[in-house]
């Protein structure tokens, strides 16, 4: 496994580096945040691990740019504040799983071994399922993970919102907790809790929903469905 920190805490970074060779991983580390952005892109990884805070780039943005240039790679962030806004901007920028500083080296491997096997997974569905999914107004391939709405090409979903999207049209109008929405796209081992669901659906609304074909409705007291009948509620 080939990984790369972008951290310029010393400590830390020795501390993961020390790790990653007891658990014989590939570990290259890099302090600045442009740096690490660049070689991010220039290079394949089997995993990101972003700090929060760094010099030239910030960690929020470096993840941003990566998933707007469609750079698909798990991405863990680093943050050093226990706080529900970073947690949640973070995931909204397209971070797979974050980790709360301090933490420790096996909390951490942890989280790497579930969102590489949830990447390795779903690429292995792509394999197996290679067609476009047809509804009333989407076209979704997930071998190519193209989305079309009415026609047009959807930009800028980050991986776990294509999964997310894919799994509602596979089953449209039922619903589903989001308990059951962590297990059945985030998997069984994600570390994060039913916020992330929250926080995926609203940018979905974001970038396919109308006021007329809002798609995603909430089911108060229950969870969400998806629905393409014109003018039914949230």
């Amino acid at each position: 496994m080939k990984i790369l920190v972008i951290e310029d805490n010393e400590s830390v970074a020795s501390m993961i580096g020390l790790f990653f060779e007891k658990e014989k991983i590939q570990g290259e580390f890099v302090a600045d945040g442009l740096v690490g952005y660049e070689r991010a892109q220039a290079e394949k990884w089997d995993c990101l691990i972003i700090d929060w805070m760094l010099p030239s780039m910030d960690g929020v943005t470096i993840c941003r740019k990566l998933r707007q240039a469609q750079v698909e790679i798990p991405i863990i962030m680093l943050t050093a504040k226990n706080t529900e806004s970073e947690q949640v901007l973070g995931l909204e920028m397209g971070a797979d799983d974050y980790v709360t500083k301090p933490f420790s080296p096996l909390a951490l491997l942890a989280r790497i071994k579930a969102v590489t096997r949830r990447y390795a997974g779903r690429k292995d569905s792509q394999v197996e399922d290679p067609d476009w999914l047809v509804t009333a107004h989407f076209r979704l391939n997930p071998s190519t993970r193209e989305v079309l709405l009415d026609g047009k090409p959807v930009p800028n979903l980050t991986p776990k919102e294509f999964d997310l999207l894919h799994f509602f049209i596979q089953h449209p109008k039922q619903v589903f907790s989001r308990e059951q929405l962590l297990d059945r796209v985030w998997g069984y081992d994600f570390y994060g809790d039913d916020r992330t669901v929250d926080v995926h659906i609203k940018r979905l609304r974001t970038k396919v929903s109308t006021e007329e074909r809002p798609f995603f409705h909430t089911v108060w007291g229950v969870g969400y469905r998806f629905d393409e009948s014109e003018g039914s509620g949230r």
